[in-house]
């Protein structure tokens, strides 16, 4: 069967619909949502069947960590370890945003998560939708882009159908994301940083922030 898309209010997303999708996450579903970049694929990250059904989706593993979506740079904190100061000023300047920053993982996370690297994805997206479903689920949900692996990502619902329609039970359909481009990528291990992927948030900004802030 192809997947329910349930159409929801980009700015004042409906609580029954959420806790609709919220309680297919709980039961290790993987929903299909948007974001402030592209659609991305939600489900409980402390759940390995739930992974595994991430990279069914998607057509296989992806080799690298599943990205974290967060509502708060204190929920963050808690999937991380020794989270070094670039951290808080790239948060306090990008966070919510279009900015994703790796990390040493939290022992609590399952290491299949960080593709055992040890290293963990986390952004916090400036959308209500995602942080309404995180209030709704009680954590922190993935949020690796929902389509299939090498395809290009998804802007819309409809897109979502197209690709991935018959291996999701649903999509929430927030309308245009408008996101074009992904979020940027920055690895974080103690002093040093590097950006892995320049996205949506200019690698200048990004080293304007780290060098400016707290001065």
């Amino acid at each position: 069967m192809p997947a329910e898309v349930l159409r929801i209010s980009a700015e004042s997303p409906d609580p029954e619909a959420l806790r609709y999708a919220a309680d297919l996450i709980a039961r290790g579903s993987v929903v299909a949502i948007p974001t402030d970049t592209l659609y991305g694929l939600a489900a409980d990250p402390f759940n390995l069947a739930a992974i595994e059904e991430i990279f069914r989706v998607k057509g296989r593993p992806e080799g690298r960590a599943l990205p974290i979506l967060v509502c708060s740079v204190e929920q963050a904190m808690l999937l991380a370890r020794q989270v070094p100061a670039t951290f808080f000023k790239l948060a306090q300047k990008f966070w919510p945003g279009r900015l994703t920053l790796i990390m040493d993982a939290s022992y609590r996370l399952p290491l299949k998560v960080t593709a055992n690297t040890g290293r963990v994805a986390l952004r916090w997206p400036k959308s209500s939708i995602v942080c309404a479903l995180i209030e709704q689920t009680g954590g922190p949900v993935t949020g690796t882009s929902a389509n299939v692996s090498g395809w290009r990502g998804c802007s819309t619902a409809n897109e979502v159908l197209k690709q991935l329609g018959a291996r999701l039970p649903l999509i929430l359909d927030g309308g245009e994301t408008g996101g074009a481009q992904p979020s940027t990528i920055v690895g974080l291990k103690g002093d040093t940083w590097e950006i892995v992927r320049e996205g949506a948030v200019s690698a200048a900004a990004i080293e304007e922030a780290v060098s400016s802030a707290g001065d």
